[in-house]
């Protein structure tokens, strides 16, 4: 899969793709409504969706807010075989551009689409000023189609990045996964940590969440995919999601443990998938009694990973 990070593009061979549009965070069911509707037989399959996510440049100073990073989403588009992302580069100049101006500079004249898919509540332009009915007219006016595609959801609504996070806020996995399509993941670079958990016989990949939204703090079992390095291949493990109370450190950290691992990992690349919630994070008295919650949580998390 490709990435492209201009609003131009020379490649003839990518000019003429059919196109899914939008910010596709989570990548969930009704994001994936939309991309297969792009699906056209001997046409290149892409997908428009803008870095950084516009809400942080309107809101900077708001809370985090993605479910998964510019990495994790390439990662979950090329997996439902997604051939080029076009991620435009957002920025005030982008989004001053009125609905007009975008259709024909960017997606007839810069991207050379010839069809784009978009939710039936997609905005684009200055102040969101664009509807789907309107870049419908533009597409027939400056040569490409447009296809919209309706809301979809299950019983109490329709599929949501809004509903998604609560679901992950209250440590509902199974119904973030549900909505997903898939389970919700947590993507990056294995970083240095303290190196605590090797001394407690319990070594871990540090992985950072700035920006995401973080799920319920606390133990999970989790299914890793180590996606570079040495290494590479699937995994089992337990991973811990909190602030670590026990050493008194205040800054959110995501520490994965494999089971029966050894070897390097940093700079590794991880995809790590929440597949149950064990408990919150607790405060223990003394490094034994943190070990024997430790040997309990992977005896649960080894139980759980072996049925899924």
């Amino acid at each position: 899969m490709q990435t492209i990070t201009t609003t131009t593009v020379t490649n003839q061979a990518l000019r003429g793709a059919s196109v899914a549009m939008g910010n596709f965070d989570g990548v969930h069911r009704g994001h994936q409504a939309v991309i297969d509707a792009a699906r056209k037989p001997g046409v290149p399959l892409g997908v428009i969706t803008f870095e950084p996510h516009p809400r942080q440049i309107f809101a900077p100073d708001g809370p985090p807010f993605r479910l998964m990073n510019a990495e994790a989403r390439r990662n979950r588009l090329e997996r439902l075989g997604v051939d080029v992302v076009f991620e435009l580069p957002f920025n005030r100049e982008m989004a001053s551009l009125p609905p007009e101006r975008f259709a024909r500079d960017i997606l007839a004249e810069g991207l050379g689409i010839s069809h784009v898919v978009i939710g039936a509540d997609f905005c684009f332009g200055k102040s969101r000023a664009g509807t789907a009915r309107m870049l419908r007219d533009f597409g027939a006016e400056m040569g490409f189609a447009v296809s919209i595609v309706e809301l979809v959801g299950k019983n109490e609504g329709v599929y949501s990045s809004t509903a998604i996070r609560t679901a992950l806020t209250e440590g509902r996995v199974h119904d973030a996964a549900e909505m997903l399509g898939h389970r919700h993941r947590i993507d990056g670079i294995v970083v240095h940590g303290a190196k605590r958990g090797r001394d407690l016989g319990y070594p871990t990949a540090n992985m950072t969440v700035d920006g995401l939204h973080l799920p319920k703090l606390g133990v999970y079992a989790v299914k890793i995919e180590v996606r570079s390095g040495a290494h590479k291949g699937l995994y089992d493990g337990v991973a811990s999601l909190g602030v670590r109370p026990m050493f008194g450190v205040n800054t959110p950290n995501f520490e994965v443990h494999i089971f029966d691992f050894k070897g390097d990992l940093y700079d590794a690349h991880l995809s790590v998938a929440l597949v149950e919630y064990l408990r919150p994070e607790l405060k223990f008295d003394g490094l034994q009694a943190l070990i024997d919650q430790m040997d309990r949580d992977s005896a649960e998390a080894r139980a759980i990973l072996a049925k899924t």
